[in-house]
């Protein structure tokens, strides 16, 4: 594993749930919340897994670990819910 590389991949999906909860603050305590951390830090660890599972590196790699952390807490949150759902059926 090459540390810097990774490192460049978590800081592009930290970078894109930065942009995401930027997007979807309404006031400055949205900016503060536990929820903006939250996001912002699974955006990082996103960003991570797509440094493992991407395959060169190149522009649409970097743009797609970027677009990953932007929406990589919704994903999850998507899952989680549908997965809650699935169980009390």
């Amino acid at each position: 594993m090459e540390l810097p590389l990774a490192l460049y991949f978590s800081l592009l999906g930290f970078l894109g749930a930065v942009l995401h909860v930027l997007v979807e603050a309404r006031k400055l305590e949205d900016l503060r919340s536990f929820a903006a951390a939250r996001h912002m830090a699974i955006g990082a660890i996103v960003g991570f897994i797509y440094y493992i599972l991407y395959t060169d590196y190149s522009f649409p790699d970097t743009l797609m670990a970027l677009v990953a952390g932007y929406a990589g807490a919704d994903f999850i949150e998507v899952l989680i819910e549908r997965y809650a759902r699935r169980g009390k059926e």
